[in-house]
């Protein structure tokens, strides 16, 4: 069984220096707990709701920051631990990208950059143009995406192809209205993902209102069967879950049923091609 800890926090708009703390000190003491995989939010080290692009660019970090060198200490207090956090990312091309990166005790392991931005990040962000990571670590494989990203059922499903048995989803889902006993539309739509493509997925959503954003505080676990393991709902907290993760790679439905054999790509050109 691997133990997640996926982490609701609350990061204080460009405070890097307070961002950072707040981020390793959650891995640390989500590690101490005997969490072997610990997911944070979108841009953790430094907030959401920019002011302008420049704003951004002053707390933007490469992949070589001290903060992630904080969050592989972390993992050294347990064999195997995993860190995976969102960062606001200066490129070496200039170019600013709302990014995640996958962390052990080694180091940073992967970097991947959100290539589906969200209403106004598009005047702050590049988006990225490669395929998400998916790592081989010893608890599985584990793949990265962030945010609005899970709301591309190609997207996810290029990342369930390439064999993750878990998907991490750093993410900050704004608030917004839902008939009373509902959940948050973006849990529907992690659990449905989850179904789809028999995959265990870990979302990581913030806490704090930040200039005038409320946030849907939907942090969750979900096993491959679709079905929440554990949520935070208001304020700080995480969800926890342990899981089977090679449990992912078992497509099988029903006897004569499997989520793989059964695919006819043939059938689907419509789904990338342009649209009409």
């Amino acid at each position: 069984m691997t133990r997640i800890a996926a982490c609701q926090l609350a990061p204080s708009i460009a405070d890097l220096p307070a961002n950072a703390e707040l981020s390793a000190g959650a891995a640390r003491a989500a590690i101490a707990d005997g969490a072997d995989v610990v997911v944070l939010p979108e841009l953790v080290t430094s907030g959401y709701v920019f002011a302008d692009a420049e704003e951004a660019r002053s707390v933007a970090v490469r992949a070589d920051h001290g903060v992630f060198a904080a969050w592989a200490a972390a993992c050294t207090a347990h064999q195997g631990a995993v860190v995976v956090g969102g960062f606001c990312e200066a490129g070496d091309d200039g170019q600013l990208y709302n990014s995640a990166a996958l962390v052990d005790a080694s180091g940073v392991r992967a970097v991947y950059r959100k290539a589906h931005l969200w209403d106004t990040e598009k005047r702050v962000f590049t988006p990225g143009s490669a395929a998400p990571p998916v790592v081989e670590t010893v608890h599985g494989r584990i793949g990265v995406v962030v945010c609005y990203d899970l709301e591309f059922p190609e997207w996810t499903r290029t990342v369930a192809l390439s064999g993750a048995d878990l998907l991490v989803v750093p993410t900050n889902w704004p608030l917004e209205e839902r008939p009373a006993g509902e959940r948050p539309g973006e849990q529907q739509v992690a659990m449905s993902t989850a179904r789809l493509n028999h995959l265990a997925i870990a979302c990581a959503d913030r806490t704090g209102a930040e200039r005038g954003v409320a946030w849907t505080e939907g942090t969750c676990v979900v096993s491959a069967d679709g079905w929440i393991v554990d949520a935070v709902g208001a304020g700080s907290g995480t969800a926890w879950a342990d899981l089977d993760l090679e449990a992912s790679r078992d497509k099988h439905l029903a006897g004569a049923a499997h989520l793989w054999d059964d695919r006819r790509p043939e059938l689907y050109e419509r789904v990338t091609a342009p649209r009409a």
